[in-house]
């Protein structure tokens, strides 16, 4: 018998096999962003909310995806007899640039705070305290384009060579190739060549924060 459980733990399994976010997912099917959030999958008195056929025509023709393969993931999301499987996966919040950049979000070791952020899986392989911000824009290509998720973590240890993501005092926030850090300062190298290389004072920098996977 197919599940409530089994369809949507399918389209996120479709989502994070094309390396997208639910939200992503539902972006690049045309769909509105919050289509495919876990909030949207039960009505306020509890019933269970079914997607659509389009809602599914859409996402399997913006994956290039079959019927096959969505049925597949359906399949596997079912233990032994059919039952629904129940995946604990741990889920991270899912940020946006501008979100970051803005004040009130972060606390002074660049952690999150606060309620109602939407929220992916976690890959496998990161560490506790880890969350995944949303690219926006162009100014990080070709290493990543606009929607791309990366999962940072601001408790790792940062070395020469590190993609690493930067807030700054002012509010700005960049990724780039950690160069250098001293004492003073630290020197950044531009993922996107027409974007300069920075040097920044210890004095200027909110928090640092590496990154520990792209969703590529």
């Amino acid at each position: 018998m197919l599940s409530h459980e089994q369809v949507w733990a399918a389209i996120d399994a479709l989502a994070a096999r094309y390396s997208l976010s639910p939200s992503g997912l539902a972006r690049k099917a045309g769909l509105d962003s919050t289509a495919f959030n876990k909030s949207k999958r039960c009505s306020a008195d509890g019933r269970p909310r079914w997607p659509s056929t389009e809602s599914l025509s859409k996402i399997m023709e913006a994956t290039g995806s079959s019927f096959e393969e969505f049925v597949a993931l359906v399949k596997a999301q079912a233990g032994p007899g059919g039952l629904p499987r129940h995946i604990n996966a741990p889920t991270v919040p899912l940020i946006g640039f501008a979100q970051a950049g803005a004040g009130g979000f972060f606390d002074d070791a660049g952690f999150p705070v606060g309620e109602g952020w939407e929220h992916i899986e976690l890959p496998a392989g990161t560490g506790e305290g880890s969350y995944a911000l949303q690219v926006q824009g162009e100014s990080m290509l070709p290493l990543y384009r606009d929607g791309d998720i990366l999962i940072v973590e601001p408790g790792a240890p940062v070395r020469r060579g590190d993609r690493v993501v930067v807030k700054t005092t002012g509010g700005e926030v960049m990724a780039k190739v950690l160069l250098r850090q001293t004492t003073r300062s630290i020197e950044l190298v531009s993922i996107n060549i027409e974007h300069p290389n920075r040097v920044l004072e210890r004095g200027e920098i909110e928090w640092i924060a590496r990154i520990v996977w792209a969703s590529q």
